[in-house]
């Protein structure tokens, strides 16, 4: 699905292909699918309006709303690094399964106990996976809610956009399946393992097995505000939207 949107007017909005991998269902006008990284843009919003409602400081350290988080030398790490992925936290560190992710508390806990792989402000390292458990446990600590409700509460009904993350039952009849992406350009154990980016996938490689995880009822039903939004390119140009328009719908 493609959209389009030039000051406030849809210009385009289309889609083809097939939601199955057998190729027998066709994809329909409101088909969603997960949409894996751009969930981090909807994390980034919903940060980005709790700081301008000023529940959220983005120069204040992390722990001023998440005490726990100033272990092992994490005591002046800002939000800002968080939504920047500066913090040095680009990952759990193994040992951590996959299922452990959909536990947000042990999930949270794990990323509050461990040390930053770099020198925090100092340099970027992709968080790919764990944006959503850093930025959504300083919102749920400044807010008190979650960063799936947050999202579903601020942003999607609002603006009537179909995005949200983790996927709702009712949904799950239009959510298309997912082929799995070809391999990366280079194999994760090629890396030194003490480097950043091989600590980064280790506890999440991406591979085929991995992209068939994220159709299972436990990936679903999680708050991964990293890598499990659902939705359309419609629904996300209509959530997106306020950005590019001053702060309107």
């Amino acid at each position: 699905s493609i959209a389009v949107d030039i000051d406030g007017e849809t210009v385009v909005d289309i889609w083809g292909g097939h939601a199955d991998r057998a190729k027998t269902v066709p994809w329909g006008q409101n088909t969603i699918v997960n949409f894996f990284s751009c969930t981090k843009t909807l994390t980034a919003l919903a940060a980005l309006i709790a700081i301008d409602r000023g529940a959220i400081d983005p120069f204040a350290p992390v722990a001023k709303y998440w005490p726990e988080f100033a272990q092992n030398g994490k005591q002046d790490i800002e939000v800002r690094h968080l939504m920047a992925h500066t913090s040095g936290v680009s990952g759990w560190q193994v040992p951590f399964a996959i299922e452990d992710i959909y536990d947000w508390d042990k999930a949270v806990d794990h990323l509050a106990r461990q040390e930053p792989w770099w020198a925090p402000g100092t340099a970027s390292g992709y968080h790919a996976v764990n944006y959503g458990h850093l930025i959504g446990e300083v919102i749920r600590r400044a807010t008190g809610k979650t960063l799936k409700g947050f999202v579903r509460d601020e942003i999607a009904a609002p603006l009537e956009a179909d995005v949200q993350i983790g996927l709702g039952q009712a949904d799950e009849h239009r959510t298309a399946e997912i082929i799995p992406p070809p391999p990366l350009p280079i194999e994760l154990d090629a890396l030194p393992p003490d480097s950043p980016a091989y600590k980064t996938f280790a506890g999440f490689p991406p591979d085929d097995n991995t992209a068939m995880i994220v159709e299972t009822a436990g990936w679903r039903g999680a708050d991964i505000g990293g890598v499990n939004g659902h939705g359309n390119a419609r629904g996300l140009a209509r959530a997106l939207s306020p950005i590019s328009l001053g702060g309107k719908a």
